[in-house]
């Protein structure tokens, strides 16, 4: 897998306003060319006629700061209306059988913790009560500084159904203007996959040798998936929907459920044409998927010294790619 040293400056700590100024860097596989540009001339590059498949997926309010953000609760499932499970900082306080303080009116009880440190935690009254609903925050990669002002930045313009703990960042570049306009050009599907924390961890050599990752929820309509089927060429937004997509069409048309799919080089890709992503944290899942689809392991090196040497903003918040 590659490896960069990414000067800090280059780590976008808000996106390109309007989102579809962000650049572009565009890679064709067959000549492996290089081209600079902006997203906003997406449709310049994309084939045509392609389906633009887009996760719609939205992110959860999963965040919880209390004592101005001293104690963090990261709601991972709801269990009941007083009952979740969690990872939390910092884990000291936080011990099994103990109830912690969280504001005057509410306390929380850890109830269980699983060998990963994932808690169960019971809180004193429903989270509906105003003290949690007023400590839920939408949650910031690590590498930004969580700012509420940038909560709605952090979703995708055609986001509906709420599941997420990170967003399918590739789809963050595009405005209501450019969605319309690419429908009026190109054709446009929609599938969901909830993004779990695990897309941001280094990945571990076991799920190298195993060829699974972390497992993640999907679904996919049967009208989506007879216009994904009959399209000759699919442009997939994000690895998010790459994985979608590849999962679906392996496993011959299960439309919903969950996947734990590691792509990495040597997959044989069986639906996806091309694909729009961002610049990732080195050592993830995410890097090696797009190492896959590139193909090799010295082009992705190469594409990613040209855009740090071109001064591309990279991670969440960043500039993109499209590979054709």
């Amino acid at each position: 897998m590659i490896q960069f040293d990414l000067p800090k400056e280059l780590i976008a700590q808000s996106p390109a306003s309007p989102r579809d100024h962000a650049r572009l860097l565009v890679y064709d596989r067959d000549t492996k060319v290089i081209t600079d540009d902006y997203f906003y001339n997406l449709l310049n590059f994309i084939p045509e006629p392609t389906c633009l498949v887009v996760n719609n997926s939205k992110v959860d309010m999963c965040r919880m700061l209390f004592e101005g953000g001293k104690r963090e609760i990261f709601v991972l499932e709801a269990v009941n209306d007083k009952t979740v499970r969690a990872l939390v900082r910092p884990g000291k306080i936080f011990k099994l059988g103990e109830s912690v303080s969280l504001s005057n009116d509410v306390s929380a009880e850890v109830t269980h913790i699983d060998n990963d440190g994932i808690r169960t935690i019971r809180f004193s009254e429903p989270t509906s009560h105003p003290d949690l609903v007023s400590a839920q925050h939408v949650p910031l990669p690590p590498y930004i500084k969580q700012n509420d002002e940038l909560a709605e930045e952090y979703q995708t313009v055609y986001s509906k159904f709420s599941g997420s703990k990170a967003a399918p960042t590739a789809g963050l570049h595009f405005t209501p203007e450019l969605e319309e306009r690419v429908k009026t050009n190109r054709d446009w599907a929609e599938i969901t996959l909830h993004v779990g924390l695990g897309t941001f961890a280094p990945l571990t050599g076991e799920q190298l040798a195993s060829g699974h990752l972390h497992s993640e929820n999907y679904e996919v309509s049967d009208d989506t998936f007879k216009k994904i089927a009959d399209s000759k060429h699919i442009t997939a937004i994000g690895t998010t929907s790459v994985r979608t997509l590849e999962s679906v069409f392996n496993q011959g048309r299960t439309l919903m459920g969950s996947t734990d799919i590691l792509i990495q080089p040597g997959y044989e890709f069986k639906r996806v044409n091309s694909m729009v992503t961002n610049f990732h944290l080195p050592g993830t899942s995410l890097l090696l998927l797009v190492e896959a689809f590139v193909g090799s392991e010295s082009e992705l090196q190469r594409i990613y010294n040209h855009a740090i040497k071109k001064e591309y903003r990279f991670y969440s918040f960043g500039d993109a790619m499209l590979i054709i």
